[in-house]
């Protein structure tokens, strides 16, 4: 698993570039690569789409919360996690690197490859920026701790590893589910769908799959803990507080 810092790595560098593009097209008038261009002809927005306003700064704002988002992540991975010695298959690690290069492409996507066209930058903040950057907030930093905490089973006072074994973890929101770490993932792309104006079909399937991988790793993990620990605590539930 550790592993999953090359997926981190790919969406610094990949989803950073994107913004860039994205950012320097809406505020400097330049225009996207033209193999970006082609992307966008075959699966985006076509360049003469109505702009409906505020969707190149939404765009533009998820985007910029997917690379924060990533650069947590790689941070994490390096300085925080302590890693098992646990396996991933080739296709899936090879579907996690395809996976962290097509979302922040579907984020660019949400837009004209021409975005302003000539015209100047309007940043219009809603009320829908506000609350979905509060929830990203809120769940990223509730995912840290937790991530942390069980970084720290594994570690003595010092913060020096001492084993590679699993144990109870305990404290923040592992006092409801058995995997807070992917329900704050969930709720991490529900703020960034919420931040790009709710209405968007193509970001809420984003989330769907994040719902259902992110559920799956869940019960296997509460599984796992049930099997291994006679004292588990009966009332925590796998992924959803007080659902499921």
């Amino acid at each position: 698993r550790r592993w999953f810092t090359h997926f981190y790595v790919v969406s610094v560098l990949w989803n950073g570039f994107l913004l860039l593009c994205l950012f320097r097209a809406e505020f400097l008038g330049e225009s996207f690569p033209s193999w970006i261009q082609d992307v966008h002809h075959a699966f985006g927005r076509d360049s003469q789409s109505k702009d409906t306003g505020n969707e190149h700064f939404s765009a533009l704002l998820v985007l910029l919360l997917l690379w924060l988002h990533s650069c947590r992540r790689l941070a994490e991975c390096l300085w925080t996690s302590v890693f098992s010695s646990g396996v991933i298959h080739i296709v899936q690690y090879c579907f996690g690197l395809g996976y962290y290069i097509a979302v922040g492409s579907t984020v660019l996507c949400q837009v004209p490859t021409n975005v302003r066209n000539g015209k100047k930058p309007s940043v219009q903040i809603c009320w829908y920026h506000i609350m979905g950057i509060m929830m990203y907030i809120w769940a990223s930093l509730h995912q840290h701790r937790c991530l942390a905490i069980l970084a720290n089973l594994r570690k003595s006072r010092s913060g020096k590893v001492v084993s590679l074994s699993h144990s109870v973890p305990f404290g923040d929101w592992f006092e409801s589910v058995s995997c807070p770490h992917y329900f704050a993932e969930l709720l991490i792309y529900v703020s960034m769908a919420i931040a790009l104006g709710i209405h968007n079909v193509t970001w809420w399937c984003v989330v769907l799959y994040v719902l259902f991988n992110q559920a799956l790793a869940a019960v296997l993990c509460h599984e796992f803990y049930q099997k291994n620990f006679s004292s588990y605590p009966k009332h925590r539930k796998a992924f959803i507080p007080l659902v499921f």
